[in-house]
């Protein structure tokens, strides 16, 4: 479980094929904190620590099956990727629940500079429309965010400074797919409805 209140930037230093599947090694002042077994949140995926080759330095791997639901196979070495270590039962939870699981993949559509923020239209599968709320929770690559604005299949989101300098949104642009995950509640709440039906 997680906050998506994104803790550091992680660069991803190689990135290496085993059959289906793809191993990082991610460089990040986090590591020196981890130990194999832990949970880490790369782009708003939960991966498992492996090794820890360096004190700045960390394995992880992603199976087919993560690939297939996420942007991950997208990533190139030398790309950033947000992280966030997994909740702490003693600490405060500044963003919403986010589990790591990958709902799907929206694009990019539209990014505007203002005068001091940015707001981001992304794409978003039609059938998961009531999953998102205006000014609802959604995480995009891991990041909580409030729905600014919502429309049949894109919504828009309102990046603050400190989020844009924090984060992989700085490099990223339109055309770029990006890992969604809607909010826990609406997705119980619209299986409840489901069995009522």
């Amino acid at each position: 479980m997680f906050t998506g209140i994104i803790e550091s930037r992680g660069k991803l230093q190689r990135i290496s094929p085993s059959g289906g599947n793809l191993t990082f090694l991610v460089e990040s002042t986090l590591a020196e904190e981890l130990k194999p077994g832990d949970s880490v949140s790369h782009n708003g995926v939960c991966l498992t620590v492996e090794t820890l080759p360096s004190s700045n330095q960390y394995t992880v791997s992603a199976i087919q099956e993560t690939l297939g639901k996420t942007n991950l196979g997208d990533l190139k070495e030398g790309d950033f990727i947000n992280l966030e270590r997994s909740l702490r039962g003693d600490g405060r939870i500044d963003g919403h629940f986010v589990q790591g699981h990958v709902d799907a993949i929206g694009e990019i559509l539209e990014v505007t500079e203002l005068s001091g923020s940015h707001e981001f239209w992304i794409s978003y599968p039609p059938e998961e429309r009531d999953l998102l709320v205006p000014r609802g929770s959604i995480a995009l690559d891991g990041i909580s965010l409030t729905v600014a604005e919502l429309e049949d299949h894109r919504f828009k989101v309102a990046i603050i400074p400190h989020t844009l300098q924090h984060t992989n949104l700085q490099q990223r642009k339109t055309g770029d797919r990006i890992n969604l995950e809607f909010d826990v509640l609406g997705k119980y709440i619209r299986r409840m409805a489901q069995n009522r039906s």
